[in-house]
């Protein structure tokens, strides 16, 4: 019965966290997210480097948009 209730938790939390990616695309222009690079984060990127994926600066939108 634990495991169930688990199991029906965990499913009820993953479509939550599925339906906020999916309200997210929605409400973007295009469906298009902004700033996905590591690099726009400052906690991720304490040393201001450039993003390892695109080679954009900290500072500039993602080359990849």
């Amino acid at each position: 019965m634990a495991l169930l209730k688990l199991s029906l938790i965990a499913a009820v939390m993953l479509g939550i966290g599925m339906l906020g990616i999916a309200i997210k695309i929605w409400g973007k222009k295009d469906g298009k997210f902004a700033g996905t690079c590591a690099s726009q984060s400052p906690f991720l990127n304490q040393n201001g480097e450039n993003c390892s994926y695109c080679g954009k600066e900290p500072s500039e939108q993602c080359a990849k948009d």
